[in-house]
């Protein structure tokens, strides 16, 4: 028996379903939706899936619990990278493949968990991918026009850490003692033209240039070319040697690169988890397309864990197709590529916290768990999507 059959098989129900190297279900494939209804991390369960619109799913995460050092004597916690790609797959792939290793790497230099930590691991990664554009530029130059957002959240010492790069999502669900409520807190910071404070933060990094926004089809956009202010990759907006041909023409500036138009710094937040913390979606854009903060944390606090994320992602489906004036199961029925045209790539991470394991976390030694969205990653064999060239 190949390793492919013995790790992708059919269910009884006709679902395509993936199980780890243990045998342990690792998700299931239902057309282009991938889910894992229900898993247990170091500080309670979670819930994660994935729908594709995209021709190549550029949307990419992973959820990571155990070890977050490279010393077995390093903090233990869980990890959640959420990496919304444009452009093309290859940035949000790369990251996929290194922040975590290069978080692991920081941490384990400075013995702890930190914001500095998160920090080095995004640049660290974005230097890295820039190294991957600088060595296929005359072979693959759109490889500087292509980019992600970085959502990441890290959950460590009874700490939350919350870093984004881009305009993906982390939304609390906290309970109000004097009601019993459960209210959705906001945790991460966007970077999109669209808000008026980052409009504002670009025109005083760019006092003299008067079209670092523009207002371009009713949609505010950094150089009239992009949405987001902050990522990784995007390197033909900040290095002027990645600015010129062979990239297409659409993406070169007039006027030269004098200092980066984006950055790949993250807005980090540190939280003390209280014991009326339930649980913290983490989702691309696409889904906050769909549902305010408050509508998407009802639907997790009134329907049971199992399953959470993927009706997240069916409600929001359900939503784009009303606003095209179709069935849900008409939509379903469009493929991959045309299927951007009626809603994005979107991923939706569920994690449910429980306050005993949370004060227990540091002292944990079970087993690790490592999933990435879409399903795992055999060695030398992707099963979502071809292996990035990168």
């Amino acid at each position: 028996m190949s390793i492919l059959t013995a790790c992708w098989f059919r269910s009884p129900d006709g679902y395509d379903v993936r199980s780890d190297a243990a045998g342990e279900v690792a998700g299931r494939q239902d057309g282009l939706l991938w889910y894992k209804d229900i898993g247990k991390h170091i500080h309670g369960e979670y819930s994660m899936a994935v729908v594709q619109a995209n021709m190549l799913l550029e949307d990419q995460s992973q959820i990571e619990s155990g070890s977050l050092s490279l010393l077995d004597s390093g903090p233990h916690g869980t990890f959640v990278g959420v990496y919304d790609g444009h452009g093309g797959p290859e940035t949000s792939r790369y990251v996929n493949d290194h922040l975590f290793h290069n978080l692991k790497r920081f941490a384990s230099e400075q013995n702890g968990m930190s914001m500095d930590v998160i920090r080095k691991a995004f640049h660290a990664t974005e230097e890295g991918f820039l190294s991957v554009v600088a060595r296929h530029w005359t072979v693959k130059p759109q490889l500087a026009a292509v980019g992600t957002c970085c959502l990441v959240g890290v959950i460590c010492d009874g700490k939350l850490y919350i870093a984004n790069a881009g305009d993906s999502r982390a939304v609390l669900g906290r309970t109000v003692k004097a009601t019993g409520e459960v209210i959705g807190i906001q945790l991460s910071v966007e970077h999109n033209a669209s808000i008026e404070s980052v409009r504002q933060e670009l025109h005083s990094l760019h006092p003299d240039d008067p079209q670092i926004v523009v207002l371009k089809h009713n949609v505010w956009r950094v150089k009239g070319l992009i949405q987001i202010s902050r990522s990784i990759g995007d390197v033909y907006l900040k290095k002027a040697e990645f600015n010129r041909e062979p990239l297409y023409a659409k993406f070169r500036l007039r006027d030269p690169i004098r200092r980066p138009i984006l950055n790949s710094d993250p807005s980090i937040s540190v939280h003390e988890i209280q014991p009326t913390d339930q649980f913290i979606i983490f989702a691309s854009d696409g889904l906050w397309e769909h549902f305010s903060n408050q509508e998407a944390v009802d639907i997790v606090q009134n329907h049971p864990r199992k399953g959470i994320a993927r009706r997240l992602v069916k409600t929001a489906l359900q939503e784009a197709a009303k606003k095209r004036e179709m069935r849900y199961t008409d939509l379903k029925k469009i493929d991959r590529g045309v299927r951007r045209h009626f809603h994005d790539d979107i991923t939706v991470v569920v994690i449910f916290l429980d306050s005993n394991l949370v004060s227990k976390g540091s002292s944990w030694k079970g087993r690790s768990v490592s999933l990435r969205g879409g399903g795992i990653n055999l060695p030398g064999r992707t099963l979502v999507a071809p292996p990035s060239t990168a």
